[in-house]
This record gives structure tokens, sequence and C-alpha cells, in this order.
């Protein structure tokens, strides 16, 4: 029998897999991929209408209901929680959690990947850019472990509950497209609104990631399952799905946010090097 085709999302937090990417991994569940998701924490938290919170007891198990509507529709084989807290946005109170992810070892929560790296095999692992999009202090955190888990999985001097080594063929990174956050920056300041303070509670300086270049060498077209991305995404409706798929934000999103950017970390890019496909090469 000839090996099943399979990728691994390892993200923080329930609506990364729709927000960031939900086209990705409709894509090639559409196309018959295994596709797996870890996400580090459940969003503790995030922020969330009241009135949103009724029939759950936490913010933390609405959001990962949320989550579970969206991976059934984006067509996820199934999810797997770290089980760490939320730690917030940087220089909050939370970064400092004893459960918060950011406040976890590297290496702890890199071995935790690195195992379920061991148990799926997948040929393709995909996180989140250095900065983690937005400088989010999990995405950060997650982004550093699964680059230490993609070799320490391979390591066969790492035992890992006698689980046999596997290494994936690639690693990587998502990023938002530039073009996409450069014409944010400039419609906010059209408007009359600081691109700085961008974002619910304005803490995300969106000039400064506009401004962060990274090498793409994949780009992905979505285009044909935006639909099922957008209905992912309205899952998340605590965290303004909803409006992220309709009016003029939907409209943005499907004609400039339908193709969904990489940068390969392993193995590296050659020199005009681009891809269509993750699974190119294999």
């Amino acid at each position: 029998m000839s090996h099943k085709r399979t990728l691994l999302a390892v993200l923080a937090h329930p609506d990364d897999e729709s927000f960031g990417t939900g086209g990705t991994l409709a894509l090639y569940a559409s196309q018959g991929v295994d596709v797996y998701l870890i996400c580090a924490t459940r969003g503790e938290v995030g922020e969330m209408p009241e009135d949103m919170l009724a029939g759950y007891k936490t913010i933390g198990e609405k959001r990962e209901a949320e989550l579970r509507c969206a991976a059934k529709t984006l067509g996820i084989r199934s999810v797997y929680f770290l089980g760490y807290r939320d730690s917030g946005m940087p220089g909050t109170p939370d970064n400092h959690h004893p459960q918060a992810l950011a406040a976890q070892s590297v290496n702890t929560v890199a071995k935790e990947v690195a195992r379920h790296i061991r148990t799926l095999k997948p040929d393709i692992v995909i996180t989140f850019d250095p900065i983690g999009g937005y400088y989010h202090p999990d995405h950060i955190a997650i982004h550093k472990a699964t680059v230490m888990a993609f070799d320490v999985a391979g390591d066969p001097e790492e035992t890992l509950d006698k689980l046999a080594p596997f290494r994936p063929h690639k690693l990587y990174f998502q990023t938002m497209p530039r073009t996409f956050l450069r014409l944010v920056v400039r419609l906010y300041r059209l408007i009359g609104k600081d691109p700085r303070k961008f974002g619910a509670n304005q803490d995300i300086d969106m000039v400064a990631i506009s401004e962060m270049e990274f090498p793409i060498s994949t780009r992905i077209n979505c285009r044909n399952v935006s639909h099922i991305r957008d209905a992912a995404a309205a899952c998340h409706a605590s965290q303004g799905g909803t409006s992220m798929v309709s009016g003029i934000v939907g409209w943005f999103r499907k004609q400039f946010g339908s193709v969904e950017e990489y940068m390969r970390a392993f193995p590296p890019i050659s020199p005009g090097e681009k891809e269509a496909d993750l699974f190119q090469g294999l």
C-alpha cells in the first residue's frame, strides 16, 4: 500500500487554523490528504461577549467548541490539544501565568510536539513564521517549539516513549501576505485611523508587521475552497469570525486573501525556486 499524504499544522489558539491557514488545510483535505492539527492552548484569554458564553462554563470551553466546529468544516481528521494556557498579548500579566505557553521551556513543548510527529508521521509540517504573524507570544513560542520538534522527532538519541524516530520531508512557516497588509495600512490611513493601533484592543502594530519581509517560497491558491475556509472562520463567532467573511472585510479577504503564503524552512529553498504545492517534489 502506498503512503497516504499527511499534513500536520502546529498552531497556538482556536481560530489560528481558520484565520491564517484555513484555505490550505481545506484545500489539502479536499484532495484526500490526512490533515491533523495540534493546538497548544484553548484561547482562554480571548475576549468574548457575555452572551456568547451561554451554555459554557469558561471561555476556553467555548473556544474549543468553536475549534471543533471549524475543524470538522475544514476536513481536519483530528485535533490534539497540548493543554497550555493562552498567554495573552505582549506585556500582559497573562504572559507569566505558570501554565502559559509562553512561560514554558521550549524544549519541553518541543518534545510534546515531536511525540505527535512520530505518531502521525506527517510529510509536511506547517507553523507560524518567526514573528508569529503579529508578535503574539504564543505564536512565537509554538514556532520555536515546532522548529526544535522537527529535528527532535528524527533524532534516534531521543527516546520519546520508545516511538520510532521520524523526520517529515518539509517544514513551512505560514506568513501573512505583505501586499495585503500594506493595503490595510493604506486604507486605515485613508479613513483617518492609526494602523499602529489595529485590532479590537488596538494592540497590533500593522505598520511594523507589514514592513517585516520574509522570503516567500510557496503560494497556495485556495480560491476554490474559500467558501469552506469562510464557513470554518464563521465557526469562531466569539472572535469575530462572522464579520471576517461578510461585507467589505469579507470581500477584501476573498480578493486578496485567497492565496496563502509560506516560507520553506526545510529543506532550504534554492535561489529562484518557487512552489505552488506544499507536496511539490514528493
